[in-house]
């Protein structure tokens, strides 16, 4: 373990709101060993912006992570030119161009499909009414793994984040994970043998096309599912729902003042569904006056920096009008996220104006209440519609 201050914590608690928590590192310990993640966590933004490039001490490289034991060794677990390698690979998927011009119009489908068959319902609650098969039948689209219903990516995906933040070493959660990772690859397995699959730029065309290893394909879309389904699935939910809770700043956005965009990079910083990024010290290092031993585990905790109070004033308000420039929710170094023009697209271009062109006269039935901190979201978002 590192030499930084150790600080206990209860993780019932820290499930429930890292904030405070966060909030009380930032101040009086921004470089904290916590014995229950037995791991050392960086709270401040300008230390996580610094540390986050310096891949040659804090390494994606984990050969006894979670997420490489589950789900094998993707892009993000590799640093350099092994994942440069793999990022040009995806690119045919990923590109701005590609978004615009052949993945937007299939989400604009999918979505308005969904929105017609909850769209007369009085009561709706979006987390698993609308968001979670948005998000799904998006993913089913990038990965190319077309024949998988909507309900099994979100559960695949869900299993898939319960494993790799499974620090207390459950083994129902590790079980559940491996039964997860298997039904991708029989997916996979059969999505192969598709005359059809390289009609679409997918994630699984363009890799093989590639000419990548099916070890680093089946790891790749895995990836894309862990991360690809709840980032959007509770950014959605999450951004309608703070929205009405704040309706002056939904007020701005209808009225032309504000943008979609800019609720959606608000509520990504001020909530954080990715909340968290792991590295490995790969060699002996002191950054301010705290050792780092070889095989150390670091989390870069993206929550904490997102609200540091150094970086943004009143950071636990949410404000679509401030700058969220500074904002690290999709990280800050060669691992930025790959999928980050296809969330803002699917997200701020297509599921919250499609959803509230439809729906015009909506309130929250009960306040929001949020769970987690290496992932972050809505347990529920329950809306009654004035109209019905």
């Amino acid at each position: 373990m590192s030499s930084a201050p150790v600080q206990d914590i209860d993780l019932k608690t820290f499930e429930s709101n890292p904030y405070p928590i966060l909030g009380f590192f930032r101040t009086n310990s921004p470089i904290t060993y916590v014995p229950q993640l037995n791991a050392t966590l960086f709270s401040k933004h300008q230390d996580i912006f610094i540390c986050e490039k310096n891949v040659e001490v804090f390494s994606s490289v984990q050969p006894n992570g979670l997420m490489t034991k589950l789900m094998g060794q993707n892009m993000m677990r590799k640093d350099g030119d092994a994942h440069i390698n793999e990022r040009k690979a995806i690119f045919p998927t990923v590109s701005p161009k590609i978004v615009k011009n052949f993945w937007k119009d299939q989400f604009v489908e999918k979505t308005t499909k969904i929105i017609k068959k909850i769209g007369n319902k009085k009561e709706l609650e979006i987390v698993s009414e609308f968001s979670t098969q948005v998000s799904a039948e998006a993913l089913k689209l990038i990965t190319g793994l077309s024949k998988m219903k909507w309900i099994e990516m979100d559960r695949v995906s869900q299993g898939m984040i319960d494993g790799c933040s499974n620090y207390i070493s459950d083994p129902v959660v590790t079980k559940n994970c491996e039964d997860c990772t298997r039904s991708i690859d029989l997916h996979i397995d059969a999505q192969l043998k598709d005359p059809k699959l390289h009609n679409a730029p997918s994630l699984l065309s363009s890799q093989l096309e590639a000419g990548l290893s099916m070890d680093a394909i089946r790891a790749n879309i895995k990836l894309a599912i862990s991360g690809g389904q709840n980032e959007p699935r509770d950014a959605i939910a999450g951004t309608i729902g703070t929205l009405l809770e704040n309706h002056s700043q939904l007020e701005s956005i209808i009225s032309g003042s504000k943008t979609w965009l800019q609720a959606f990079e608000e509520y990504s910083r001020w909530m954080s569904p990715i909340g968290m990024s792991p590295r490995r010290i790969a060699k002996n290092f002191i950054y301010k006056d705290v050792e780092f031993y070889e095989n150390d585990m670091i989390f870069f905790m993206f929550g904490s920096a997102n609200r540091d109070e150094a970086i943004f004033q009143n950071p636990d308000y949410f404000d679509i009008s401030r700058d969220n420039g500074p904002s690290i929710s999709f990280g800050a170094g060669p691992h930025f996220c790959a999928g980050a023009w296809i969330s803002k697209t699917l997200i701020a271009e297509v599921a919250l104006p499609l959803f509230f062109s439809h729906f015009s006269n909506l309130y929250l039935k009960k306040p929001i209440e949020f769970q987690g901190w290496a992932f972050r979201g809505p347990k529920e978002v329950i809306l009654v519609n004035r109209n019905k």
